[in-house]
């Protein structure tokens, strides 16, 4: 059984002391920085581009999830490679060609991962599932941080591993939003084994201990 990861979201860091909160992270028991590219088009957002991504980059010492909410992400693919991204997710719903766009991820060396908002069922990933690393389950609605958890997302979860097991894939389930210490163990009893969070981790008072909290409910 492989350990949960933590993934504090970076899209909840102050922007005034950026630097500052990608350190924490690198310092902290997180596993990975999750990082929102969001376009104002495919979310009613725009949160940061290449060159905020660059900043993370030269200061961040673990890998780089990075989530597109943009659409037509294919154009962007080997720009995401060259930022250092280690993770790159792209959404279903913005894909015309899934398998295509996993094959341009994987090909410039990252691993692949699929978004799919609350409304998108899991069956839609059957064809694709054993050529996915990551499938990044939204339990918000996609756009804007600290939303309230979507109940839903528990049966979403355990559908998920039912189907990653059922192709024998290699696939690991991501959880993106609303992620607290009250739902973190239930998360990943349904199957979960990457953890997204945001609000949770950097409006706390402590947000190293809040991390090491997650580590220790999720370990």
């Amino acid at each position: 059984m492989t350990k949960t990861k933590i993934a504090p979201s970076l899209l909840a860091a102050d922007f005034g002391n950026l630097q500052r909160d990608v350190e924490m992270v690198n310092q902290s028991e997180a596993d990975w920085h999750h990082i929102d590219i969001m376009d104002g088009v495919f979310v009613p957002n725009i949160s940061y581009g290449m060159p905020v991504l660059k900043t993370i980059q030269k200061h961040a010492t673990k890998p780089l999830d990075v989530h597109l909410m943009i659409v037509d992400p294919n154009r962007y693919i080997k720009t995401f490679a060259e930022l250092g991204a280690s993770v790159l997710s792209v959404h279903y719903e913005a894909c015309n060609h899934l398998h295509r766009s996993l094959q341009a991820i994987k090909a410039e060396g990252m691993k692949a991962g699929v978004a799919i908002n609350p409304h998108t069922s899991i069956s839609l990933l059957e064809d694709t599932i054993k050529d996915i690393d990551v499938v990044c389950l939204m339990s918000v609605n996609p756009g804007f941080g600290g939303q309230s958890f979507i109940e839903n997302t528990y049966e979403k979860v355990r559908s998920l591993k039912e189907l990653i097991n059922n192709k024998r894939a290699k696939t690991l389930i991501e959880i993106d939003g609303g992620v607290t210490s009250r739902n973190a163990k239930a998360l990943v009893n349904a199957g979960a084994d990457i953890l997204v969070a945001g609000s949770f981790v950097f409006k706390s008072d402590n947000p190293t201990k809040t991390i090491h909290e997650l580590k220790k409910i999720t370990g």
